[in-house]
């Protein structure tokens, strides 16, 4: 097998390895039309750019995919549910319902290259090893794993003002080593990286990433009464407990809808 004009492209650079994935980033867009040369001349100063994830398998290791994220595959590569049975069909369905994640993620395994789809957004590579072991990830920034990665949803631990403190009843989980894909709406350098020891976090807006999945995280008032909380201005907050890692980020993460495309920011 050889591909040619992917990886060797004078355009394309690879700003992350991890495991079997690789992310790529296309310093230039030269498919624009006439009339969006500008916009995208500038764009690609601003650091917005396409980037794609290659995920390169030898045989012993598998990628899980977000629904929809693959774009071609070469090799002996074949596409499998992950599925293990009717018990376990209905637990994906059900975690994929409360997470809002895609129930079923396709498992491609074999020898080749996986390519995923284009994307505006920028790519983190991580371990959860790095974060105690096992990390809960924001709603909709799931894009890619090895299969070594474990899957679960937890549940928000005092979830009566979930809705609005802008996160959902539940979290995906994701345990074990190996490499996991997210999307981001920003890069790794402008990640902050909190560390607690059992010491509490508050966070006003939805702007963690992940965090060590054994941190109490709860939606609570940002004071100790209704009138507190609505002088202090705050009202909800985003809160973790305990001993673990926070990722955050300087803007608030979105709630990204994974099925419709990766060509928009």
């Amino acid at each position: 097998m050889k591909i040619y004009n992917f990886l060797d492209n004078d355009d394309v650079q690879v700003v992350a390895r991890q495991g079997v994935f690789q992310v790529i980033e296309w310093k230039r867009d030269l498919s624009v039309s006439y009339g969006g040369a500008t916009a995208a001349y500038f764009a690609s100063e601003m650091n917005v750019r396409r980037r794609q994830v290659v995920c390169t398998l030898d045989g012993r290791m598998g990628v899980t995919l977000q629904a929809g994220a693959m774009q071609w595959t070469v090799g002996h590569i074949e596409s499998t549910t992950g599925v293990k049975g009717v018990g376990d069909l209905i637990g994906k369905m059900a975690r994929g319902a409360v997470t809002k994640e895609s129930a079923i993620k396709p498992e491609y395994v074999g020898a080749g290259v996986v390519v995923l789809e284009p994307t505006y957004r920028h790519i983190l590579l991580l371990d959860p090893m790095h974060l105690g072991g096992s990390m809960t990830v924001n709603d909709g920034l799931f894009y890619a794993c090895e299969s070594s990665i474990q899957q679960k949803a937890v549940m928000v631990s005092r979830p009566s003002a979930m809705v609005a403190g802008g996160e959902g009843l539940f979290n995906l989980a994701l345990s074990g080593q190996g490499a996991v894909a997210l999307e981001s709406p920003v890069p790794a350098s402008e990640l902050v990286t909190i560390d607690l020891e059992n010491e509490e976090l508050k966070v006003d807006g939805n702007f963690a990433i992940a965090w060590t999945t054994s941190l109490q995280f709860t939606v609570e008032r940002s004071g100790k009464t209704l009138i507190g909380s609505a002088v202090n201005g705050e009202g909800l907050v985003n809160v973790y407990r305990g001993s673990g890692r926070v990722l955050l980020a300087p803007v608030a993460a979105p709630t990204f809808n994974v099925n419709a495309g990766t060509g928009s920011v």
